[in-house]
């Protein structure tokens, strides 16, 4: 009797491990086909503090991407090492869909070129493109202290007092190396303010600790049409609607530099495809939203949409190289 209930056990004991077994690998293969996902929250991290474009971005799309695939989506800000902190969480969390990463243009396109012996991870091999979003022009901008009203006069304000002033900008951000490009062009000489994002750019600007700075135009456009700050050109090829009387950098004597601050949407390498093609067509369908679109507008938010994650991955790729040169000619490096 002893025997055969021991038996009965282990012939049970089998079983029970089989079929947990079984329903495990069912469950793979059905998240990775992303039939059941998501069903659970999901974290969209930014890598900079509150207020800069690339989290107005991140909150405008979360609570549309939460309805749309019923699931919970939670922003986390995690600023810091120029936005390499948040690149790390999302490039070493598991690549289930459930961790993601709303990128720009300096933490996808230039830092994996300028932190190659700090970074822990490279984020174009660690990360991978669901889509590009938005594509935001920047503008030169002036703060109370400094007097002039156009760049040239900016420019010549800050000759005359090599040194004396100042630039907010993230390190190794497009804002430091286009600032970095037009100071060279320009033949002045500013001393670089670290800063955590565009978020802390713009009081900065006003509080008169940054004198003469770029930022994006979404983060600072309250602030310009309230005249509290100045602006004196933008980045963009035409001028914006948004501040039609600004010159761009091409018409004030600068062609060739300046940057336009996109933002996309990454998630870890390894992610299953139907995954990505899931986040992909719902990021798509709720960035063109009219209420959406409207939101955009409203805050001067450019939509920039890719046509794949395919196209978006060989975009940042493009993007890249064209930094490796500008990164070239102004012998930056990050030590």
């Amino acid at each position: 009797m002893t025997r055969y209930s021991g038996l009965l056990a282990c012939v049970l004991c089998a079983s029970l491990s089989a079929g947990a077994f079984a329903q495990s690998q069912t469950q793979t293969r059905s998240t990775g086909s992303g039939q059941d996902y998501p069903n659970r929250p999901i974290r969209l991290l930014v890598p900079y503090a509150p207020g800069g474009a690339t989290d107005i971005v991140a909150r405008l799309l979360a609570p549309k991407l939460s309805e749309r695939l019923g699931q919970q989506i939670v922003v986390d800000n995690r600023a810091g090492a120029a936005g390499n902190i948040a690149v790390e969480l999302v490039a070493t969390a598991q690549p289930d869909g459930y961790t993601l990463l709303i990128g720009n243009i300096s933490t996808n396109a230039i830092n994996p070129l300028l932190f190659t012996s700090k970074a822990k991870v490279d984020a174009a091999r660690d990360l991978t493109g669901i889509t590009l979003l938005a594509s935001i022009p920047n503008v030169i901008l002036g703060g109370p202290k400094v007097p002039a009203t156009t760049l040239k006069e900016a420019i010549a304000y800050a000759r005359e007092r090599p040194g004396q002033l100042n630039y907010s900008a993230p390190l190794g951000s497009y804002s430091h190396l286009d600032m970095l490009a037009l100071t060279a062009a320009a033949g002045i000489k500013m001393v670089h303010l670290p800063s955590k994002g565009a978020g802390e750019t713009l009081p900065a600007l006003m509080r008169g600790e940054a004198h003469i700075t770029e930022s994006n135009v979404a983060s600072n456009i309250g602030a310009i049409r309230a005249g509290l700050i100045k602006a004196y050109a933008v980045t963009s090829a035409r001028r914006i609607l948004e501040l039609p009387e600004v010159p761009t950098l091409a018409e004030s004597g600068f062609p060739g530099i300046g940057s336009l601050n996109w933002n996309g949407m990454f998630a870890p390498a390894r992610t299953p495809r139907p995954l990505i093609d899931k986040l992909f067509a719902a990021a798509v369908a709720v960035m063109q939203e009219p209420e959406m679109q409207e939101f955009l507008v409203k805050r001067s938010i450019p939509l920039a949409l890719s046509a794949s994650p395919a196209e978006f991955n060989a975009y940042v790729q493009s993007e890249m190289q064209r930094w490796v040169r500008i990164i070239k000619d102004n012998g930056v490096k990050i030590e």
